[in-house]
């Protein structure tokens, strides 16, 4: 291993900022540059105690802080980790095009094919239900809707959840009421019914998770979440589908084109 004089430099006495900070800043910045690669092991407790001259709580200290950031986890019995953070790229202008849908692809299989990662649907519940006040409003003052509730992993890892929202009137007794909605996804059955998709809208905030939102996408301290709401249209301007969508924000790079004219 690399001593640690050649990865971290050494404490300002100088400077007003508290020590167990100066640690983390080391400790970060070892890490933004690749000097402790994603999975490796930070050095332990006793060897920082050892290099920088001070107590083990002041350690514990500096650790806590990277692992609100979300860049470290601890491993009992093992020591500190950096977080791998593997990007899924979710190609906006792409991955809802009608050329998947015709090979049977929904947009999470062409963003995970896109990563070169293994995709599986788990946790999925299919339900009709009365519409939230804010649903009912995007999709044209409907009062009830079939819910679809699924959760994404890739390479067995929870990335987000989402539920899609569509009118009864379309969604009632057809395939997208099945679990399985079949190739191509409910975009391929919504195009089938004769409602050729013509545009999507979609709101995205960035935002810390909920207690609820840490458990089902496992997600580390002080990791954020990206909220996105998308609105589906058809050609004749009727909104048919709406997807609500929490994914963690460790796991994707939103990619967009955008014209100049």
């Amino acid at each position: 291993m690399t001593s640690l004089p050649s990865l971290l430099g050494g404490l300002d006495p100088t400077s007003d900022r508290a020590v167990f900070r100066q640690i983390a800043d080391q400790l970060r910045e070892a890490i933004d540059r690749g000097r402790f690669k994603e999975g490796e092991k930070l050095p332990s407790e006793a060897e920082l105690v050892e290099h920088y001259g001070v107590s083990r709580m002041t350690v514990r200290n500096s650790f806590s802080i990277l692992q609100g950031e979300g860049l470290v986890h601890a491993e009992h019995g093992k020591g500190v980790f950096v977080r791998p953070r593997p990007p899924v790229r979710r190609l906006a202008s792409d991955r809802f095009a009608r050329r998947h849908r015709e090979q049977g692809k929904s947009a999470f299989i062409v963003e995970a094919d896109a990563a070169g990662s293994h995709p599986k649907v788990d946790s999925l519940e299919v339900k009709e239900e009365k519409a939230s006040q804010d649903v009912s409003t995007r999709l044209g003052s409907v009062r009830r809707v079939l819910a679809r509730r699924r959760r994404y992993l890739l390479d067995g890892r929870p990335v987000e959840f989402a539920t899609s929202y569509l009118p009864l009137d379309i969604a009632r007794g057809t395939q997208i009421a099945e679990p399985n909605p079949g190739p191509g996804g409910i975009y391929a059955r919504l195009e089938e019914l004769g409602h050729q998709l013509d545009h999507f809208e979609e709101e995205i905030r960035a935002r810390m998770p909920s207690p609820t939102e840490v458990k089902t996408l496992q997600l580390a301290s002080g990791v954020p979440v990206i909220h996105l709401i998308r609105t589906a249209f058809d050609t004749a301007g009727r909104a048919v589908e709406v997807c609500d969508t929490v994914m963690a924000a460790d796991a994707y790079v939103l990619s967009y084109q955008l014209p100049a004219t």
